[in-house]
This record gives structure tokens, sequence and C-alpha cells, in this order.
């Protein structure tokens, strides 16, 4: 029965990336061309403040530094190499660099919380890079130094937030919404300084900018991260941390349906070892059984 229940809850986490994967189309085909740091700021700040309205509940204590930094480094920071790496690189190229993510958390769980590192979640790591690598890989594409820079602290500033998320958990009292919606705000306002410093605002908006920002706000972000913080609270985070690979698979579907990019053998068949990858760094029953206290709750004094 949990392993059942421990399945849907992954099944549902696995939405939030899924909906980041189409943020590379978004991205190319909706948003105004070269302003990473808008893109991520409208993104995070009106979703924030939706859900503080909702809310209403603010960070008090230690939770406003923590609030700060997990805004930051899942929200703010994340966002921003997000949109850099999808400016810079081909959509799967970003995805592929991204993929030593769930390696960054092996590392940091084993290192922060605890986490035993066991054979299969090495494999686990090695199969999900190299899904990847033949999801997306494709011998023609140029390599952005900008972008690959970007690619890999997005990766590093997703894993730390990942395991610092579960390591803290949240507030007692305080529910996922408002948990989201602080981290969200926070984020956003760490961006947006630079944004109006560097970039500014846009001169002109289209009907097609405002409906790519409103579905990064919505979907990509009220809806998305609630799942997300949700999965991290129930779920490993080494096991989580799997799921964003999902990201990828969307992002090389949604290429072939709307933007007439192929989809090869190789591809299917990188597919068919992500999913691998996913199913094997799942908790079994033994690992469970001796998982420490603080990784059941998600909170540690």
């Amino acid at each position: 029965m949990k392993s059942g229940r421990r399945l849907l809850t992954a099944g549902v986490t696995a939405l939030a990336p899924a909906i980041w994967g189409s943020t590379y189309l978004v991205t190319t085909e909706w948003l105004p061309p070269d302003r990473p740091l808008l893109a991520a700021t409208v993104r995070a700040l009106p979703a924030g403040l939706i859900l503080l309205a909702f809310a209403r509940t603010l960070p008090t204590g230690i939770w406003l530094w923590r609030a700060l930094v997990l805004g930051t480094l899942n929200i703010g920071a994340f966002n921003f190499l997000l949109f850099v790496a999808a400016y810079h690189l081909p959509g799967g190229i970003a995805a592929m660099i991204t993929s030593v993510q769930p390696t960054f958390v092996l590392v940091l769980a084993a290192l922060l919380i605890g986490d035993r590192i066991r054979y299969t979640h090495v494999t686990a790591c090695v199969l999900g890079a190299g899904g990847v690598v033949l999801l997306v890989f494709k011998g023609t594409a140029a390599l952005d130094f900008v972008g690959v820079a970007a690619a890999l602290a997005g990766a590093a500033t997703m894993a730390t937030g990942i395991t610092l998320t579960k390591l803290w958990g949240r507030p007692d009292g305080v529910g996922l919404l408002p948990f989201t919606g602080w981290q969200l705000i926070a984020g956003g306002l760490v961006l947006l300084p630079f944004t109006l410093s560097i970039e500014g605002l846009p001169t002109t908006i289209s009907g097609t900018n405002i409906i790519g920002f409103g579905y990064l706000i919505s979907l990509g972000a009220v809806i998305s991260y609630a799942i997300w913080f949700r999965g991290i609270e129930r779920l490993p985070a080494l096991a989580v941390s799997f799921l964003a690979l999902g990201s990828p698979i969307v992002a090389t579907l949604l290429g072939y349906l709307f933007l007439r990019q192929t989809l090869s053998i190789l591809q299917l068949a990188g597919i068919l070892v992500i999913v691998s990858a996913t199913l094997l760094a799942q908790p079994r029953q033994s690992e469970r059984r001796n998982l420490p206290c603080t990784m059941n709750t998600g909170i540690r004094p």
C-alpha cells in the first residue's frame, strides 16, 4: 500500500518537470527575445503574490532568511540560468547538460542529510545522464560557452535547492501554498533589481508575449511549484531529482510535435533509459526502513 502511494506521489510530482519541459518551447516561440531576466522575474513574482494573496501568511524568525535562500536557489537563480541556457542553446542540449543534476543531489544529500550512496543510485545517475544524451544529442549542434556554463550552474543550483528544501522542510502550521508563495516572491524580488538595471522593460509587448507570460505564471509557477515542493516533502531527495529528467522528454516530444524536429529510434531508446533510471532511483522497502527520522518528516531542528 505504501509503495503504491509513493508511486502515485512520484507520478503527480513528475507533472511539474513535465510542465517545465515546455519552457524551452515557450521561451523561443512566445517570449520577447534575449530577455532571460525579465522572463524569470515575471514567472516568479506575480505567481508568488497570487499565492500569498490567498494564504496571507508571512515567514517569521529563522524562516525569513531560509525563505530567501530557498527562493534564490529554487526560483531566482535557477530560473535565470534556465532562461539563459534556453536562449543560448537548443532546448535539448540545455536539458542534456542539466541532466547531471541528480549526481549533484546524490553527493549533497549524503553530505547534508546523511543519505547513503548506494550502487543502484550511482547506476541510476549514469543511466539517467546517458538516456538524456541519447534523447537530445545531435552531433551538429554548436555549444555556446555561456549556455553550457548556465546549464551546469542551473543544475547545481537546483540540486542544492532540492537538498536544502528536504533538509529544512517547512514550519509547523504553514501550508504548502504559502510556503511555495514565499519562495516565488523571494526569488522574484532577488531578480527584480537585476531585471530593471540590466535589461529594463520592453517597449512593446505582443499578444503572444502576454500568453507566454500567462502560461509561465500559472502552469509554469503557481501549479508546478506547488506540486514540486509537495513531492520533495514526501519523497527522498534523489528520487525527486530524477523526476526532473522528465523535462527533456517533454521538450523533445514538443519539438517533434510543434517544431518539426525528428524523433529517432535512439531518442525513443533514451526515453526508455530515463524512465528506467527514474524507477531505479525510487526507494525500495528496505531502504525506507533505514531512512533517518528527518527524512520521514522533512523537518530537522
